[in-house]
């Protein structure tokens, strides 16, 4: 799997993510049911571009912002998958 560039429009700002499968992972093992907020920004300060680092940081101080953002990139990353269930 190649780790593709997903780029979003976020307050005004663009914002370049690249996120890869060893990071995602870790993110999913750093959840606990308690603390799902800091695992969610660490993860996207892990794949976010170097450049647009200063950008995310103001982003994610907005009321819902590390969650909304960590769907949409976890929506694009994740998408390609299809299941089925078959009786």
């Amino acid at each position: 799997m190649t780790n593709k560039v997903i780029t979003l429009g976020v307050a005004g700002k663009e914002l370049r993510f690249e996120p890869s499968l060893a990071a995602y992972n870790k993110y999913i093992n750093e959840m606990l049911p308690n603390d799902k907020v800091a695992p969610a920004t660490n993860y996207l300060r892990r794949v976010v571009h170097k450049e647009d680092k200063s950008a995310l940081d103001e982003v994610l101080q907005l009321p819902g912002a590390v969650m909304r953002v960590l769907h949409k990139v976890n929506e694009h990353f994740e998408s390609g998958l299809e299941i089925e269930v078959k009786n």
